[in-house]
């Protein structure tokens, strides 16, 4: 089954772009430095950026249509060390580093190292994490001209442990993310009648999440909701927004009220989200796989064995797999297995943005694992 099937993914009948493109608004941005305080001030660009650059505005005029990612940005501070702390214990680490994070942004940086045409709409402060985050998602492809910097708080924070078999424990201090209101919806707006999909993730308020889902409605794109950081009270109304739902383990027990662990029980918290309103309901088990449930079909797909290093940006990645191979048409059994494939590269890599895969080595990965129809095992409950 296609996802154009399955949710009338609007990708047959693309909508005109607007006159005034992204690159233009991005030029009078620039043109108004000096005048404008709440305009981002740009690092030069290096010249491999050239080719992001020319296809970002060339895409504006030959009819694109865009991925937006509305949601979080942050600076993750990652400390490794051999195995997690209990609590009230001090540790020594091994090793520390900086990297641009946060499950929105992440998720738009996926998209856009595969390929996708994503728009970012967010916030950051106007510090000099701001200025690294900005250009960093510029330089990974994606459009920024809708990235609100706010001189009224600090940008987004995330302090992440990492021991040595990949697994994390992560503090997020939400700063500019937590500043996410209306304004930005109304922003957002603008751009859904030029998108196809809508990606939305939980560390803005709840309130926008909810706003955005239902202005995308309104337009009839999709929306596709990562219910991360895990909570146990989304809204009732937000569940018949969402097209399709792609919990872990954890967000999945939190969301339905009963420990999800292994392909039965996720399962029955897919059927659980499905009676809440969702179409279609993705629990990923990590290691073990990933269930999806539409109220047509059930399957199973295995996770792809890699040698794990960080898992802290795997759902991201796959989220980023799954919408890319949704917006190029496969079918949804098809897109389950590409974020399955995307998930599982990047925790062979550590931090978040740095480890995710780009197009040419997604495809290879793909290549060499021989993926087809095999890896998906239909179920009949």
């Amino acid at each position: 089954m296609s996802l154009r099937s399955l949710l009338a993914f609007p990708l047959a009948q693309p909508k005109k772009r607007r006159v005034r493109s992204e690159a233009i608004q991005s030029r009078k941005r620039i043109a108004t430095l000096r005048d404008a305080p709440r305009t981002f001030r740009f690092a030069p660009l290096a010249m491999t950026n050239v080719y992001l650059i020319l296809h970002n505005y060339l895409s504006t005029k030959i009819n694109i249509m865009s991925i937006i990612v509305f949601g979080s940005i942050n600076i993750d501070l990652v400390a490794t060390a051999p195995r997690l702390p209990v609590a009230g214990e001090t540790l020594l680490g091994e090793d520390f580093f900086k990297v641009s994070g946060g499950k929105g942004a992440n998720q738009a940086v996926a998209l856009a190292k595969l390929g996708i045409h994503t728009q970012m709409v967010g916030r950051v402060g106007a510090d000099d994490f701001g200025v690294e985050l900005i250009n960093n998602l510029q330089a990974s492809g994606v459009q920024i001209g809708n990235i609100f910097v706010d001189e009224t708080v600090s940008s987004g924070v995330a302090i992440i442990a990492v021991n040595h078999a990949g697994e994390n424990q992560i503090i997020v201090i939400p700063g500019a993310n937590g500043c996410v209101n209306q304004e930005d919806v109304e922003r957002l707006s603008y751009l859904l009648p030029e998108a196809t999909a809508l990606l939305l993730q939980l560390e803005i308020p709840i309130a926008a999440v909810v706003a955005a889902a239902k202005a995308a409605r309104k337009t009839k794109i999709t929306v596709i909701l990562d219910p991360a950081p895990a909570q146990s009270d989304l809204p009732d109304e937000l569940y018949p927004l969402v097209d399709i739902i792609t919990p872990n383990e954890v967000e999945a027990s939190q969301l339905v009220g009963f420990a999800v662990d292994g392909e039965e029980l996720a399962a029955k918290a897919a059927g659980v989200l499905l009676q809440r309103g969702v179409k279609c309901a993705i629990v990923k088990l990590g290691a073990k796989g990933v269930f999806c449930a539409t109220a047509e079909e059930k399957f199973f797909v295995p996770a792809f064995p890699v040698h794990a290093v960080d898992t802290v940006a795997a759902g991201d990645a796959f989220n980023g797999g799954l919408t890319a191979a949704l917006v190029e048409g496969l079918s949804l059994h098809q897109a389950v297995v590409w974020g399955a494939a995307a998930g599982a590269l990047a925790t062979t890599k550590p931090g978040a943005q740095t480890s995710l895969p780009d197009r040419f080595t997604f495809d290879a990965f793909l290549r060499e694992r021989a993926v087809g129809s095999g890896e998906i095992r239909e179920i009949h409950l």
